[in-house]
């Protein structure tokens, strides 16, 4: 029988946040202005605008063409809707953009924490 009990030592030991680096292996494919137009119906002037506004993401590829994601027609046919549908300006339509997006973004926050609601979400 061993008379030695295990050492331990209790340390504060305090390490430096670590950051995380993340590599996509396959890139994210990004659509084209013309690809855009096309699919959205709107003329790529208009799209320029609405990105030139801010109402619109878009990054520019290395040439310094406009490339957008893959839910850029969404977004912009959300943009359209708002803008013929509702007959709302450039400044209300990104008003209208970001309480949206905030709602949404409660919501969700809200399913997660598992609360209920007596009435059902409104959107």
């Amino acid at each position: 029988m061993s008379t030695h009990a295990p050492r331990t030592t209790a340390t504060d030991t305090r390490y430096a946040p670590v950051t995380s680096v993340h590599h996509d292996l396959v890139p994210a494919r990004r659509l084209s202005l013309d690809t855009v137009a096309g699919r959205t119906g709107l003329h790529p002037e208009l799209i320029r605008r609405f990105v030139a506004l801010g109402l619109v993401d878009a990054e520019r590829d290395a040439a310094g063409r406009l490339v957008f994601a893959p839910d850029a027609p969404a977004a912009l046919g959300r943009v359209e809707r708002l803008r013929t549908g509702l007959c709302l300006n450039y400044a209300s339509i990104g008003l209208v953009l970001d309480l949206l997006d905030r709602i949404n973004r409660l919501e969700a926050a809200l399913r997660r924490s598992g609360a209920r609601s007596e009435q059902p979400p409104w959107t």
